[in-house]
């Protein structure tokens, strides 16, 4: 009986060792082959071939575990493509790149709980929005718009999905729709922050929706607690801190030398 606990516990260190090499090889491998290829490809077949089980179920079964898993292949992809709009040189950008997706992996998407939701869904949001503005810069407006839709449809939907309320349809339908709106109203001045030559560049519109998903989450979740007894000091100091914080964004660091 001892031998047979020693030769489980074997074999469970084991398999956590290789679940972690394989995530590190994940985290790492998607960016460094986007720079070393100077091309996003092999990165996101890298993500995608990771989420294999996504294809490997029956076809009427397909379109939920692809709902069930677009804040992970958000976060993944944009990574990639955020790596390589940085450029063929290997910078700070891509270091701090292949670090943070190496904890996403490891770290913070095995986790379940409420706020762990909500973390997940705010860094899809910001990353996704981050990708999808620069990549978008010089396309046509409809393309920014369908990828703002989605990331916020797959941010709420992430959040949603663990709550009691079973028919947020509509819910993930208008938060997709707010996102589309805000970045077509956001792509005719796209503001983007650079950090000198480190590569670092965060587009304002990430920035201004990922507070509107905090908000918009906390905002519901305030109206499911109280139900009929909801008023809006319920929700004032998020929604009035959360205005704040735009409006200086806005306002205070908007200047054109930002714009692309």
């Amino acid at each position: 009986m001892a031998d047979y606990v020693l030769a489980r516990k074997s074999r469970n260190i084991a398999s956590n060792m290789v679940h972690v090499f394989l995530n590190l090889l994940l985290g790492i491998g998607a960016v460094l082959l986007t720079v070393l290829t100077s091309s996003p490809a092999l990165g996101i077949v890298l993500v995608l071939a990771s989420k294999w089980r996504i294809f490997a179920v029956r076809a009427r079964y397909f379109t939920l575990n692809l709902k069930a898993n677009l804040v992970d292949l958000i976060v993944g992809i944009s990574v990639v493509l955020l790596a390589y709009f940085a450029g063929n040189s290997l910078l700070l950008v891509h270091v701090l790149l292949m670090i943070f997706y190496s904890a996403w992996l490891l770290f913070i998407k095995p986790l379940s709980s409420e706020n762990a939701t909500l973390a997940q869904s705010l860094v899809a949001v910001f990353l996704g929005m981050s990708a999808a503005t620069i990549m978008s810069s010089s396309l046509n407006p409809i393309v920014i718009i369908l990828l703002a839709f989605l990331i916020g449809y797959a941010a709420s939907r992430h959040i949603l999905v663990q709550s009691d309320d079973k028919d947020f349809t509509l819910t993930t339908l208008v938060c997709g729709l707010v996102f589309a709106e805000v970045a077509w109203l956001c792509h005719s001045w796209a503001i983007i922050y650079t950090f000198g030559a480190t590569g670092i560049r965060i587009p304002q519109s990430a920035i201004i929706l990922t507070i509107f998903a905090f908000v918009y989450n906390y905002a519901r979740q305030a109206m499911i607690k109280y139900q009929d007894d909801f008023r809006f000091k319920h929700i004032i100091r998020p929604v009035v801190f959360g205005t704040i914080l735009i409006a200086i964004i806005v306002f205070a660091f908007s200047n054109p030398i930002f714009n692309i």
